[in-house]
């Protein structure tokens, strides 16, 4: 199986640029992708923009107390970590990577070419 290539996207100069609103959530652009930002502890996560379910905005939701975040439209929960759906709905969200580096904050996108599959 071959690896696949991940594009590491600067979003912010460091933690601190980030605009956060009050639910510890941000909208951000890497590359011509909206994501967004979740900061759960002294982690980052990052995942897509609307719930897979109905499109709700996923950073006009909240994260719960297990550290999954909520869609705002109907509650269904996901983890940060890893996108699966904790409420039992089934459904599923893109997370991607994040790291934090002395020159910024990264997201890892998934690197779109003729060969990648």
């Amino acid at each position: 199986m071959l690896d696949k290539k991940i594009d590491w996207i600067k979003v912010a100069e460091s933690e601190a640029e980030i605009s956060w609103q009050p639910n510890h959530l941000s909208v951000i652009t890497a590359g011509s992708k909206t994501i967004t930002l979740a900061k759960q502890g002294d982690q980052l996560f990052a995942c897509a923009h609307k719930c897979p379910h109905a499109g709700g905005i996923m950073a006009n939701g909240s994260i719960d107390a297990l550290g999954n975040v909520v869609c705002p439209l109907h509650r269904y929960k996901f983890s940060l970590q890893n996108g699966r759906n904790t409420s039992g709905e089934g459904y599923y969200l893109k997370t991607y990577p994040v790291k934090i580096e002395v020159d910024g904050v990264f997201v890892g996108i998934p690197a779109t070419s003729f060969f990648n599959f």
